[in-house]
């Protein structure tokens, strides 16, 4: 997978198509990720311990790792990314612009 926590990714497909969120959580297994403020759900909850009151919680929930795209720092652009070897490590690199994400 070629996302990561703390990435900046834009949405390209779905409700929140061409809006630009930051990624909180990466779920690899489901090929998954948690963008923030992106996909929010209402969950009703019981009155517990932690919330005494209950109600309504607002939640992202995660969507299909194939609907983000990473956005590029050097052109504020969604793009794709390839992968290179760089002094024996392995980084991600934008295919238009070359551009290394991973320092």
């Amino acid at each position: 997978m070629n996302i990561k926590k703390g990435d900046t990714v834009k949405i390209i497909s779905g409700n929140h198509k061409n809006q630009t969120g930051k990624v909180l959580k990466v779920l690899v297994k489901t090929n998954r990720v948690v963008v923030e403020g992106m996909n929010v759900a209402s969950r009703h909850t019981k009155p517990s311990n932690s919330q005494p009151n209950g109600g309504i919680v607002k939640k992202e929930m995660p969507m299909d790792a194939s609907n983000v795209q990473l956005i590029d720092p050097s052109t504020n652009k969604a793009g794709r990314i390839g992968f290179k070897a760089e002094n024996g490590k392995k980084v991600r690199v934008f295919k238009k612009t070359n551009t290394v994400l991973d320092k």
